[in-house]
């Protein structure tokens, strides 16, 4: 799901820095509130989990990839500020060290999975646990993967409407959203479906390791 570099205008990724460094700020100093000790070694698991999911990425039409990213898990196991910088981290360590995911694009990636991403799946875990636990769960971990895919399909369509030459041929992106909705989207929509199973059975399995290392 990665956009790579040259895919996004300057007018599109630029505004997007500046509000993906709010967030950052923000985020950050929801993570020293929140972090502790006893938390930090499971966060660590976790984070590099989702970059090692991020790596095993399958290529699409048009440029990007469909792969798994542990958002949902981290997300109902920390919440949704700490799943965003966790997630933030791995697209900047990847697009930095790997050229896996763009440095314009960055912005762009880091909200759509770690922001939109982690805020749907805790979302999801907050409003439906009461019900069911694991339904919850795979719908969280669903939710943080389609969402983020129909938000990065949007981005990429609209490219060039917004920069094009004076003939009005792009200099970006070149497909629009009848286009990028349904080869970005519908790959996801399974996707999302790992991605749910993964969060069920990962939540489980900590949730087992957490109780057996506090006896």
């Amino acid at each position: 799901m990665h956009i790579p570099d040259g895919f996004i205008s300057p007018q599109t990724y630029l505004p997007l820095y500046a509000v993906a460094g709010v967030a950052w700020v923000y985020g950050a100093r929801s993570l020293r509130r929140q972090l502790d000790a006893d938390a930090l070694p499971t966060l660590a698991v976790m984070t590099a989990l989702s970059f090692v999911l991020m790596m095993l990425a399958l290529p699409l039409p048009g440029g990007a990839t469909a792969h798994a990213a542990g958002i949902g898990l981290l997300a109902v196991s920390f919440g949704g500020w700490m799943g965003f910088m966790a997630i933030s981290l791995v697209l900047m360590m990847q697009a930095l060290l790997f050229g896996v995911g763009g440095v314009t694009a960055l912005p762009i990636n880091a909200l759509a999975l770690g922001l939109i991403g982690s805020f749907a799946a805790a979302g999801c875990w907050r409003l439906l646990r009461r019900y069911n636990e694991s339904v919850a769960l795979f719908l969280a971990g669903w939710f943080s993967i389609v969402l983020p895919a129909i938000l990065i399909a949007l981005v990429l369509g609209i490219q060039p409407n917004i920069a094009h030459d004076a003939n009005g041929a792009p200099l970006f992106f070149p497909f629009d959203l009848s286009i990028t909705l349904p080869a970005v989207v519908l790959p996801h929509l399974l996707v999302g479906v790992a991605e749910g199973v993964l969060t069920v059975l990962g939540y489980r399995y900590f949730t087992r390791l957490r109780a057996k290392l506090a006896r």
